[in-house]
């Protein structure tokens, strides 16, 4: 087992791995910008070191200062947390070259499944499901080509990255033609990689996900689903599992499908495989992200299988013991509390000067913040997650409304207000989800 760790991200994501590594009897290496001189997860390290300014590109995405950073310190292993670098095939090599060993998947296993339409490509020689699309557009006039090919509407996606940059929703080859350059540069803008694809536009899907785990030793694991359609552009506002609209049938085959999948394409680590499901309640394979995700709280509390802890385990070189099926138990429920405005979704940084979070049973709280702390307006606006539990979905939602009105922030703007909208809304109390929920709020 390793000895020191150093976590090359920030945040409520950084004082998650911090606490997995304790309880693994390992100490941590908090990097920290200088406008996160105080953040939680470098006051909870063993150790902390400020590699930059406020800037990422100068400081949680710079590897040198990483890499210094962890030489300095004598760690010997890198977890890389969500988003920054944690799907960079480059860093890991990087880590590898200067003796650390990187928590996550391979770097073969970025390169594989990080370009969504290499992905697909695989997914489709894996047996996974595909959505009807395209491959790489060469330009505005053969992406109107290939869309009237695919059947208008068509969503126009970025090959190299996520998060809604890029995507577009097309109705017609006109709008493409006009649509494609700014996607482009939207794209090339945000990954550094200008290629598009098209595939069918479902206007009224549900965002299912499976969590899968792998050893490298032969041992490969589903975990349930989660349903993640409650979005605003693209973006996850809350995260459940399971989802009321997976069957158990549907279940068993997509887990049977996704297993083969993980142990003929060699993957380690822990990994999501999103899909979306249409109006027939078909699954379609979207993409892959080769890292832990912002929700995998809800999966943990369902299996009881500590998912960050099991990444640890597993770059470390040990086999995991867990049963063949993983069994799912009760509700879990997630809500992303950000700093931004509730209703018109502005960021909102700034100080934080009352922080009451919520408690009691079936409650859990991952937080990066505390009153006092000052929210950096240089990076994501997530602030902390709640996430509720019942032995059944109606259990879950009576708590987690209960928690929603005991939490108080004060001096900055937040999205708790909307949330305790949402776990009112008769759609969602009856399991009435998709990805446009939010229009009908």
């Amino acid at each position: 087992m390793f000895k020191k760790v150093l976590i090359a991200n920030r945040g409520e994501i950084a004082v998650r791995v911090i606490r997995a590594c304790r309880e693994l009897g390992i100490q941590t290496v908090a990097v920290h910008s200088e406008a996160d001189e105080h953040a939680l997860h470098a006051r909870f390290a063993d150790e902390a070191v400020c590699i930059g300014p406020a800037d990422a590109t100068q400081s949680y995405l710079h590897v040198p200062a990483l890499i210094a950073a962890a030489e300095i310190t004598g760690a010997d292993a890198v977890h890389p947390g969500y988003g920054f670098l944690s799907e960079n095939a480059d860093f890991a090599r990087v880590c590898a070259n200067c003796g650390l060993d990187f928590i996550g998947p391979t770097p073969e296993n970025m390169e594989q499944w990080g370009d969504k339409v290499a992905a697909r490509e695989l997914a489709d020689r894996l047996g996974m499901p595909l959505m009807k699309g395209s491959a790489v557009l060469r330009d505005a006039d053969h992406a109107a080509e290939e869309a009237a090919r695919v059947g208008f509407p068509v969503m126009l996606k970025a090959s190299g990255g996520g998060g809604g940059r890029g995507m577009k929703i097309i109705e017609n080859a006109e709008q493409m033609r006009r649509a494609f350059p700014q996607a482009q540069a939207e794209a090339l803008a945000g990954f550094n990689n200008g290629d598009l694809y098209c595939e069918r536009y479902v206007r009224e899907p549900r965002h299912i996900e499976f969590q899968v785990l792998a050893d490298g030793k032969g041992g490969a694991w589903i975990l349930g689903e989660r349903e993640c359609s409650i979005q605003r552009r693209h973006q996850k506002l809350v995260e459940e599992a399971p989802s009321v609209a997976v069957s158990e049938e549907l279940r068993r085959d997509m887990g049977a499908t996704l297993k083969r999948a993980l142990i003929e394409s060699n993957y380690v680590s822990a990994g999501t495989v999103e899909l979306l499901m249409d109006e027939r309640g078909n699954l379609a394979f979207m993409e892959m992200n080769t890292r832990i995700q912002v929700e995998h709280p809800v999966t943990e509390i369902i299996t009881g299988v500590d998912l960050v802890a099991a990444q640890i385990r597993i770059a470390a070189g040990e086999s995991l013991d867990l049963p063949d099926e993983i069994e799912l138990k009760g509700h879990a429920i997630e809500v992303r509390v950000n700093a931004e405005d509730p209703d018109t979704f502005v960021p909102w940084p700034g100080k934080i000067d009352e922080y009451i979070m919520p408690g009691g049973a079936g409650v859990r709280i991952d937080s990066g913040v505390y009153a006092g702390f000052t929210v950096p307006r240089a990076y994501d606006s997530l602030l902390a997650k709640i996430i509720s539990y019942g032995k059944t979905r109606d259990q879950a939602i009576g708590r987690l409304r209960r928690a929603l009105d005991e939490t108080s922030i004060g001096g900055i703007r937040t999205n708790v207000p909307l949330h305790r909208r949402i776990v009112r809304h008769p759609d969602f109390i009856s399991g009435n989800l998709s990805t446009r929920f939010l229009e009908r709020l």
